[in-house]
C-alpha cells in the first residue's frame, strides 16, 4: 500500500503492478505527484484493443522504451495509464478493465467513478468468495 494515499473507492491505495514494475514512478502505485503531469492514476488491464486503440492516437504502450524504464506492455498486464488517455479509449469504444483499488482518488478529476465502476476488474485475493 502506497503510505497516506488513497484509491477511487476511498480506501488505502494498492499495489498496480510489481511485474511489469508500473507507476510514474517505478514503484508499482498509481500514485500522482507534482511531477506526473499526466496524471497516470489509473490501473487498467490493458487488452489488445486497447493497446492498438492507444497506439493508434500517438501513445505507443507495446514498444519498448528502456531510457524510461518502459518494457512495452502485453494484453493481461496491469499498467497505470494516463487518466485522459483511458478516457479517450472509453469514448472510441476500447477502454481496458480497471483495479479500482488501485486507482487513484486522483483519476476522479478527469473520470467519474461511475464509469470506472463499470470497468472494474477488481477480483477478490479469495476467488471462491463470489460462488
Amino acid at each position: 500500500m502506497a503510505r497516506g494515499e488513497r484509491n477511487v473507492l476511498g480506501g488505502d491505495l494498492e499495489l498496480c503492478s510489481a511485474d511489469p514494475l508500473t507507476g510514474f514512478y517505478r514503484d508499482g502505485f498509481c500514485t500522482a505527484g507534482p511531477e506526473d503531469r499526466g496524471l497516470h492514476t489509473i490501473c487498467a488491464v490493458v487488452t489488445a484493443e486497447f493497446l492498438e486503440h492507444q497506439r493508434s492516437i500517438g501513445n505507443d504502450l507495446l514498444t519498448p522504451r528502456p531510457e524510461w524504464r518502459f518494457p512495452g506492455l502485453t494484453p493481461g498486464d496491469r499498467w497505470c495509464v494516463v487518466a485522459t488517455r483511458w478516457l479517450e479509449s472509453h469514448q472510441a469504444g476500447s477502454a481496458a478493465p480497471v483495479v479500482l483499488a488501485a486507482t487513484h482518488e486522483r483519476a476522479l478529476d478527469i473520470v467519474p467513478l461511475q464509469l470506472l465502476q463499470s470497468y472494474a476488474a477488481d477480483v477478490p485475493d479469495d476467488p471462491s468468495s463470489l460462488l
